[in-house]
């Protein structure tokens, strides 16, 4: 994990291998940032056109690498773009801080110290550089034959390392506000880094009984509860639904339970996650070319796991349960068929239809089951249909839920911290389709609007009167395409940061 220090040395003083500074789009050309004022006047002033001359226009995503001038105790000045340059009364908002800083992480690879003078006029905005920096540092380098979790492998070479330390210049390391923010910005990334990590990791590697494993270990560390029902218990208990998708594999399923619990609050949100570790598709194969990153499947459980422990870290009164879904969806003799019928943890029967639309059944028993400890809300986190893929890209997740008010307030949330999303209906009238000759509910429903059929699904299994929302983050998930601010390529942690918010929020009695 890179290394976060809070600075008040001047830009030119400071001593590190690069000094980060902010540059955007103004109406002239190339504008410099606040917190940069002491590299321009090294630059006699006219940092803004030697970086015009190197091609620089201040664009989100860009970054621009130049020697230091004369009086800069850093050799390298690496100026980041932060997009269009705000009015005369405006700061630079928080997510463009927050890309910035991750885009100049990633270009500083190999790098022991970079120094970032980005514009932080407050603790907020020293949060979103911190965040942005150490999300941007990311690397998944355990299975390369130089990673340091590669068995016989070497130390990873100097040139491909990390970004190893962020110097936060402005961010006053005495300030009570200031240093609460990095506090929180170390332990989020985190958490944020390990849930990618565990996205990233083959699935032989990570089935569901690693996957619990894992969950043990933290709970350890961090002072969690935690309960794991292996496939005996599940079959005690009536666990339809997990077994009947796991039930293919070699790998048998698991539902985990880990709860931070605080001794002052009195609210109790619980999150479940959808942790499918590899999806086939079953006997409902996916075609070519859809196998591939599959492993991705189990993001759902990995943000519900990374936001618990994040929980626990910063210390939240307020009672968060994660519920992680654990299983794998294999085709074999024993494989679940499309026209099974299984009897899931609440009782009611579902006529399988599709073996690919497994997700919603282990979601299913896991929601049943946490409705049963009555909590003020339940969240569900799932890779959960190509149809919200379809309707609004890779970058953004959808939110249904059977109370509006508290829709509106997870898309708030989400857009407050930097997460694209988007409110999604749940036409009644879908309803319908899933209605089903010889159970009490099939698995699939009409084509058309699948997205919104699969959380008509869900609603179902939800304990009357909770509060309940579902997301939907099969687009923004896994990242397939060339990094771009702090988003790596590969699992993005995607859905952490709100759900962490919300533990925020409700702590705080902002939502009631």
């Amino acid at each position: 994990m890179t290394a976060l220090t809070l600075s008040t040395s001047s830009a030119a003083t400071v001593r590190a291998d690069a000094v980060v500074v902010g540059v955007a789009k103004g109406a002239k050309g190339v504008v410099v940032a606040p917190g940069a004022e002491a590299v321009d006047k090294a630059f006699g002033g006219k940092l803004a056109a030697v970086l015009e001359t190197l091609g620089a226009s201040g664009a989100e995503g860009e970054v621009t690498k130049l020697p230091a001038a004369d009086g800069l105790k850093a050799p390298v000045v690496l100026a980041a773009g932060l997009g269009e340059a705000p009015g005369k009364d405006d700061g630079y908002g928080t997510e463009a801080l927050r890309r910035a800083a991750g885009s100049a992480a990633r270009a500083l690879t190999g790098t022991k110290k970079a120094a970032f003078a980005l514009p932080v006029e407050d603790a907020e905005a020293a949060a979103a550089v911190s965040e942005g920096a150490l999300l941007g540092a990311y690397s998944f380098t355990a299975y390369r034959s130089n990673g340091n979790g590669a068995k016989g492998g070497k130390k990873n070479d100097a040139k491909s390392a990390p970004l190893a330390e962020v110097a936060l210049l402005g961010g006053k390391p005495r300030d009570k506000e200031f240093k609460a923010a990095a506090e929180r910005a170390q332990a989020l990334a985190a958490e944020i880094n390990r849930a990618r990590d565990l996205i990233n990791m083959p699935p032989n590697d990570l089935d569901p009984k690693a996957f619990a494993a894992e969950a043990q270990a933290a709970a350890k560390e961090f002072g969690l509860k935690v309960e794991v029902l292996d496939e005996k218990a599940l079959k005690k208990g009536g666990y339809g639904g997990l077994l009947g998708v796991g039930q293919g594999a070699e790998a048998p399923p698991r539902l985990v339970r880990i709860a931070h619990t605080h001794p002052k609050a009195n609210k109790t949100l619980a999150l479940v996650g959808k942790g499918i570790t590899y999806d086939s598709g079953g006997i409902s194969l996916k075609p070519a070319g859809h196998n591939e990153t599959m492993k991705c499947d189990m993001s759902g459980a990995a943000a519900v796991f990374a936001a618990v422990v994040t929980a626990a870290r910063l210390g939240l009164e307020v009672n968060v349960t994660g519920w992680l879904a654990l299983a794998e969806n294999m085709p074999s003799g024993s494989a679940t068929r499309p026209g099974d019928v299984l009897t899931m943890y609440s009782g009611k029967t579902v006529e399988v239809l599709n073996t690919d639309a497994e997700g919603r059944l282990v979601l299913a028993d896991a929601l049943t089951r946490a409705s049963e400890e009555t909590p003020d809300a339940i969240v569900d986190v799932a890779t959960l249909t190509g149809a919200m893929v379809l309707a609004l890209g890779n970058r953004t997740f959808g939110i249904m839920a059977n109370d509006d008010a508290f829709r509106t307030s997870i898309h708030e949330i989400a857009e407050e911290v930097g997460e694209q999303s988007w409110p999604m209906p749940m036409p009644s009238e879908l309803r319908k389709g899933m209605d089903s000759p010889v159970a009490d509910i099939a698995n699939m429903g009409e084509r058309m609007g699948s997205g919104l059929v699969a959380g008509l699904f869900l609603k179902e299994f939800i304990g009357e009167g909770i509060t309940w929302a579902h997301l939907d983050i099969a687009g923004p998930a896994f990242h397939e395409g060339a990094p771009w601010g702090y988003t790596p390529k590969g699992g993005t942690g995607s859905a952490v940061r709100t759900l962490v918010r919300l533990a925020e929020r409700t702590a705080a009695g902002d939502l009631g």
